[in-house]
């Protein structure tokens, strides 16, 4: 019994094997024709997109091909008409070389011709040469044979003689004309000038590096100081001047160099004083205001000057430098005043002498501009105010009268001159400006030193505030036409080697004292 299951189950286990085997190929064989068939696909596909990009990439070659035979064409083309404009330019020069090879045979052949008939006026004038060389020795044997002197030995003693007597043509001459001098321009410049200082009246004034402010008590300076000093200090931020706050009753001193600056902070401690508020906000503001407040009082201030000199045209930056001016001081001189007094004198001593008194007066108020600058500057007031003067388009003459008048450039116009003097005329006036001692007294001594670097000076003086040296001389060394050339050549040697303000006069006195003992 058992061996029948047994035998069925094995032929069913090997019945279905087969048919489970069946069923594996029916699969293969379906997953095979699937895949020859994706196969088929994919291969027709990749046929297809062969075609496109091969039909693609010859489009470009030909458009690259075109591209490159027209950029070929183009080199061929402006090699080509490089090539035309080679040759024209050579036949062009074939011919300059031609005409220039022509010209050069003409040449020649005229320079030959011109050559030829120098040589035969060359030996022409030899010959005259040696002719009157012969004649010449001839006549100075004769002479020599008469005078009884060799040519060399008279030759000396013409010399000789010549000098001396134009020495002293020179120095008589010399005399002449400075008495000619004296008598006829002496008498009119003295009239001039003291027409012109007898015309204008003078204001002196003297300024400070220091202002004082006046205080109402002694209680404001606590306030003006403020908390731990903040408000002491936002005022010399603010206006860039020292606040000097001392045991001095009912005042504060305000220290700078900048006289505009001095104004502003005064003005801003007048003003935050009687309003009463201070402290660091309220000063910015009103030391903001005060500034712009200066600024048109600078600006009206030239505007009312050149009015009132009647000068027109004026840039307004030259304005404003003008109204600058009344803030600034020369040697104690206040530098506005100073200015308006030199261009009243100019247009009085241009006036008196037949010249333009505008022009003049325009140089006068002008000639200082260059000390008033924004920025400091390394060139000579002078220089740099005749440099802003032509900037702003002034005439030449005025430039030139700005730049010369302390001989900073060479002058070039009459206004020059009088600008010069007039300066001089204003600056060196006793009490216009202050003078350090020391200074006064080295000018003093430098004069007196000039006179006895010259020899046969026995004592020389510097007296009338430097204005004249007097020279006192032997008598035995220096003789009557010697102390005439003496005294010109030491003014000579003051006037080059040394600066000062106005004319200084040089007297040299000779005395000859005869003395006996009555015994």
């Amino acid at each position: 019994m058992i061996m029948p299951i047994a035998i069925g189950l094995i032929i069913g286990l090997v019945i279905g094997y087969l048919i489970a085997k069946s069923l594996e190929k029916k699969q293969a064989s379906a997953t095979i024709k699937r895949a020859n068939k994706s196969a088929t696909g994919i291969l027709k596909q990749a046929k297809i997109d062969a075609e496109t990009l091969k039909k693609d990439k010859i489009l470009q070659a030909k458009e690259k091909f075109l591209e490159l035979k027209s950029e070929h064409e183009k080199v061929i083309l402006n090699r080509e008409k490089k090539s035309h404009e080679a040759e024209k330019r050579i036949r062009d020069k074939e011919s300059q070389v031609s005409q220039l090879v022509d010209k050069n045979k003409k040449l020649s052949t005229d320079l030959e011709k011109k050559t030829s008939d120098f040589d035969y006026k060359l030996e022409f004038v030899e010959r005259k040469e040696n002719e009157l060389e012969k004649v010449h020795k001839k006549q100075v044997e004769n002479l020599e044979v008469i005078s009884g002197l060799s040519a060399e030995d008279a030759k000396l003693e013409l010399v000789t003689s010549l000098k001396d007597e134009a020495k002293s043509d020179a120095m008589s001459f010399i005399q002449d004309t400075l008495e000619e001098a004296k008598l006829t321009a002496e008498q009119d410049a003295r009239k001039i000038i003291l027409n012109t200082i007898q015309r204008v009246g003078v204001e002196q004034t003297v300024e400070n590096c220091v202002s004082v402010f006046n205080l109402e008590s002694d209680d404001v300076k606590g306030r003006i100081i403020g908390r731990e000093g903040r408000n002491i200090r936002a005022i010399e931020a603010a206006t860039g001047v020292e606040i000097i706050v001392d045991d001095t009753p009912e005042a504060i001193i305000l220290s700078c160099f900048d006289p505009v600056r001095r104004e502003v902070a005064r003005l801003s401690l007048h003003n935050l004083v009687t309003d009463g508020r201070i402290h660091p906000a309220r000063i910015e503001e009103v030391v903001k205001k005060t500034e712009n407040k200066i600024n048109q009082e600078i600006i009206e201030v030239g505007k009312r000057t050149v009015i009132e000199l009647g000068i027109h045209g004026l840039h307004p930056e030259l304005i404003k430098v003008v109204g600058r001016m009344k803030f600034r001081s020369s040697y104690g001189q206040n530098l506005l005043q100073h200015s308006r007094e030199v261009a009243n004198l100019c247009g009085l001593m241009a006036a008196e002498l037949g010249l333009n008194a505008k022009v003049a007066k325009r140089a006068g108020l002008l000639h200082d501009i260059g000390k008033v600058p924004d920025t400091e500057s390394e060139l000579p007031h002078a220089v740099l105010g005749m440099e802003w003067a032509q900037k702003y388009g002034e005439k030449p003459d005025v430039c030139n009268a700005i730049g010369a008048h302390h001989d900073e450039v060479e002058m070039k116009s009459l206004i020059a001159p009088i600008v010069q003097v007039c300066d001089a005329i204003s600056g060196a006036r006793p009490g216009a400006r202050r003078q350090v001692l020391d200074s006064y007294i080295q000018r003093l001594k430098d004069l007196e030193d000039v006179a006895f670097g010259f020899s046969g000076v026995q004592k020389a003086y510097a007296i009338q505030a430097g204005r004249e040296l007097r020279v006192i001389v032997e008598s035995e060394k220096v003789n009557d036409l010697k102390a005439a050339e003496l005294s010109f050549s030491i003014s000579q040697k003051i006037q080059n080697d040394m600066t000062y303000p106005g004319q200084v006069r040089v007297t040299v006195i000779r005395e000859t004292r005869a003395v006996n003992v009555a015994k």
